[in-house]
């Protein structure tokens, strides 16, 4: 819950404030038709113009009370939807979390959803909800009084008896309706779903039928729940009058004129209908209280997966951190600071089914050394790739992450490039425009840009963008952030062979050492070093380490650092870091 100096605390109490001076305006206002009976009855011309005007002023006081309360109720949703929306994404964008949740659990349905519209509602819900539950222990205390005073036990004993009542009736009739709601919230997302992938007419319909079903059970079960809300609404104007009976019909009021009991009747009225009415609202939030349970399951089951899967993250960095010994002070063979990953004896499987992929693989990435991974489909290269990006675990043995990601450490691109909404500029993070025409030049998209103009070009979209130039584009990014390391997972692969030796031939001339995953020969002749991974199947061990007197180049894979050697155009030195 937020501090008392946040501005959700300072607007929780500015609301409770207005609510109680609210409260006092109209509990005169209640009583003016009270005194309107006795001038009239008494045809007091002088107190009937000056009551008429003392109703109206207490009228516009009241609305603007009640407005500003609802401005209120306003501003703490948009505030609670901002605090719980900026605490989720905190969790969701922690580490690889968002990928856990997305690839390995299967447990959550549609957490995007979850942020997005569950929060938004079940805020809006609770907000509609708070001025009216913040008041209600003061206008319940206060109008039980008054109801005692003027009608003795059994006009408070009779309204509390039929609170609890109608409170157990909602009780059996909203049970079922949490899990219907939950159930409809699932099937919205799925059939929200459909529309972001390729489906079929007909699993688009049977996605539809299955949530217009659910919202047909739904909407029977509300059904009951409004005919009791609605019924005691409609009881409870009766049993006002039926409490204020008692007194009078028993002979407590007999010494008062017409007049006189007439204007007692009204106030005494308005005290029980106004205590009932109280009443009746916290019993017409059923409803409301059903679809904040139905948001309240969905968006904690969501923080709990969210939280676990954060402290598993960090446990394993933490752990992973902990075993690191760069000085070898432990007694054992020091690591050197050059080295990005060392895999030592590590057996990887398929999460999901536990299928082995790779097995006893010990390996050593330095920088100067860049590594090719090659073999058949289905052999475990992305997913060696992943563990080497923490989103995998290894089954067995160890993996050391010795660098950082971003700039100063390690860059992934993947096959297929991921972008936001935005312009080239944006693209390619902001930088001077040379810089960003030079960069675009290497990668050859000068054709994607009017000259000099960034900013009002189509975003770059999938639908808009080919394959190839989303991963020109990808690559454009790369040579801007400049990495030590670049893992690159078939990045090319919409790339004829002579972009992506180009490509590639500019990443290693910008000093990155590549680690990268394809199935082309072409790879080969612009890989550095001396030793490639092959994963035939299970795997293959192997270990790749620069020699003392090895220098960096581009040469043909299996010869020696003499062969033949590509030429190419050097950079200029202002764009290197």
């Amino acid at each position: 819950f937020p501090g008392w100096p946040s501005p959700s605390a300072l607007m929780f109490l500015t609301l409770l404030g207005g609510a109680l001076l609210e409260q006092l305006v109209i509990y005169q206002v209640g009583v003016i038709p009270s005194r309107y009976y006795e001038v009239l009855g008494n045809k007091d011309f002088s107190g009937f113009k000056t009551l008429t005007a003392v109703a109206l002023t207490l009228i516009v006081v009241n609305s603007t009370l009640k407005s500003f309360d609802q401005f209120i109720c306003n501003m703490m949703y948009v505030s609670w939807r901002k605090s719980l929306t900026e605490y989720l994404h905190s969790c969701y964008f922690q580490g690889q979390v968002y990928y856990s949740l997305h690839v390995l659990r299967e447990d959550i349905d549609n957490p995007d959803q979850r942020i997005s519209q569950d929060v938004e509602r079940f805020c809006r819900q609770l907000s509609s909800m708070a001025s009216k539950l913040i008041i209600s222990p003061f206008t319940l205390a206060y109008y039980t009084y008054q109801c005692f005073h003027s009608t003795g036990w059994l006009g408070p004993v009779s309204i509390f008896g039929y609170f609890i009542i109608g409170t157990i009736v909602n009780k059996v009739l909203m049970s079922p309706i949490v899990s219907k709601l939950v159930q409809q919230e699932k099937l919205e997302g799925d059939f929200s779903a459909m529309y972001a992938a390729t489906s079929l007419h007909m699993r688009t319909d049977r996605r539809l039928q299955s949530l217009l079903q659910t919202q047909r059970e739904l909407i029977g079960k509300e059904l009951w729940l409004y005919i009791g809300i609605n019924t005691f609404d409609y009881l409870g104007s009766i049993l006002s009058y039926v409490i204020i009976a008692i007194p009078i019909f028993s002979g407590v009021y007999g010494d008062l004129s017409p007049t006189e009991l007439s204007a007692l009747v009204s106030k005494n009225a308005f005290v029980s209908i106004y205590l009932i009415g109280c009443f009746s609202q916290l019993i017409d939030l059923s409803s409301t209280v059903t679809d904040v349970a139905g948001y309240t399951h969905r968006i904690g089951e969501l923080q709990e997966t969210l939280l676990s899967l954060g402290r598993k993250k960090n446990n394993n960095y933490s752990e992973a951190k902990a075993s690191w010994d760069l000085d070898g002070h432990s007694g054992e063979d020091p690591v050197p600071r050059d080295t990005a990953f060392l895999l030592e004896r590590m057996t990887l499987s398929v999460p999901s089914s536990g299928k082995l992929l790779i097995k006893d693989l010990s390996l050593r990435i330095s920088q100067g050394n860049s590594v090719m991974i090659v073999g058949n489909t289905g052999t475990g290269k992305t997913s060696l790739l992943r563990v080497l990006g923490g989103l995998w675990e290894s089954t067995q043995g160890s993996i050391k992450m010795l660098t950082c990601f971003g700039p100063r450490g390690v860059v992934f691109l993947p096959q297929r490039p991921f972008f936001t909404d935005g312009s080239l500029r944006e693209q390619v993070r902001s930088a001077d425009d040379e810089r960003i025409v030079r960069f675009l030049e290497l990668a050859g998209l000068v054709t994607l840009f009017i000259e000099g103009d960034f900013e009002s070009q189509p975003c770059c979209r999938y639908d808009i963008l080919s394959p190839g130039e989303m991963q020109r584009l990808s690559f454009a990014r790369l040579f801007y952030l400049q990495p030590k390391y670049a893992v690159l997972d078939e990045a090319t692969s919409a790339l004829t062979e002579e972009v992506e030796h180009e490509l590639y031939r500019v990443c290693l001339q910008l000093g990155m050492t590549l680690i990268s995953v394809g199935h082309r020969a072409s790879l080969e002749k612009v890989r550095q070093g001396d030793s490639a991974p092959c994963l035939p199947g299970g795997g293959k061990k192997g270990e790749v380490e620069r020699g003392p007197g090895e220098q960096r180049g581009v040469t043909e894979v299996g010869k020696p650092h003499g062969g033949r050697t590509y030429p190419h155009r050097n950079i200029p030195q202002s764009l290197c870091y």
